[in-house]
């Protein structure tokens, strides 16, 4: 299979609704860059997709998408246009647990990671036709706290932080849609589905989705012909779903500001 519709990159592309993210990706003929910080699971995920898919335009790149080095990095090696952003990567460790630069693991990755790959590769979209960025969010979400985002003077709760974390990404998603409009970039952001994952067992949670189901809405958010030059929306199964957090203009002006500062 020849790849012909343009490049797609994936972020934590070896969990499980990651590798059927970039697994579906592949399908439709995309080249597909898997991104991730395990070297190891990056190469079986790309050699899996390659032999069920036999589309062999299956990439990877190490990168820390808690570090704004490490992302900079990639994009100082990156030479093409970009067609597909899937921010997806995302952690819930049970204990507080900070970056090497000292930042909060969940806000670095869940937040700041989405809001540093949209920064510095919306550059290499502007060419690309019909660029979309997509941003794997969550109907678990609220209790935002823009004063302490990295629970550093409330007692530090997994579940709390991922479900800010989520509300940071819907609203981010809304700021992105907006500065990204007079490029042609649309941004939207989904609710996966319910999958039985390492992060949802992390949460205390299972699931009853598949993986495949769970990369359903995210896929269709970044293919479907129908959803062209639709931008700033929040999506579960398919479906356009009223977002409360998309209303906060303020809380979405202070959060683009606060993610800006890191």
């Amino acid at each position: 299979m020849q790849s012909s519709q343009g490049i797609a990159m994936v972020t934590g592309a070896y969990g499980a609704i990651g590798k059927a993210i970039a697994r579906q990706m592949a399908l439709k003929g995309y080249t597909t860059i898997l991104i991730g910080r395990d070297e190891a699971k990056l190469k079986q995920a790309s050699g899996e997709i390659i032999h069920t898919t036999g589309n062999k335009n299956i990439s990877f790149e190490v990168v820390d998408l808690s570090s704004k080095s490490s992302i900079r990095s990639l994009t100082e090696r990156w030479k093409s246009s970009l067609q597909v952003l899937i921010n997806n990567a995302a952690t819930t460790p049970r204990n507080r647990t900070e970056t090497p630069e000292g930042i909060e693991l969940q806000f670095a990755t869940n937040v700041l990671g989405y809001f540093w790959m949209i920064s510095f590769f919306s550059g290499f979209m502007e060419i690309a036709q019909d660029p979309r960025i997509v941003n794997v969010a969550s109907y678990w979400a609220g209790g935002l706290d823009l004063t302490d985002p990295e629970f550093k003077n409330r007692r530090y709760n997994n579940d709390q932080a991922y479900r800010q974390s989520k509300q940071a990404d819907r609203m981010l998603t809304v700021a992105f849609a907006e500065r990204l409009r007079p490029q042609g970039i649309t941004v939207n952001s989904c609710h996966p589905g319910d999958v039985n994952s390492k992060l949802s067992n992390n949460l205390g949670f299972g699931g009853h989705e598949s993986p495949d189901m769970g990369a359903a809405t995210p896929v269709w958010l970044a293919t479907d012909q129908s959803i062209s030059g639709v931008s700033g929306k929040y999506f579960e199964q398919s479906a356009e779903v009223f977002c409360s957090f998309s209303k906060d203009k303020a809380g979405i002006e202070a959060l683009f500001r606060l993610c800006e500062n890191y």
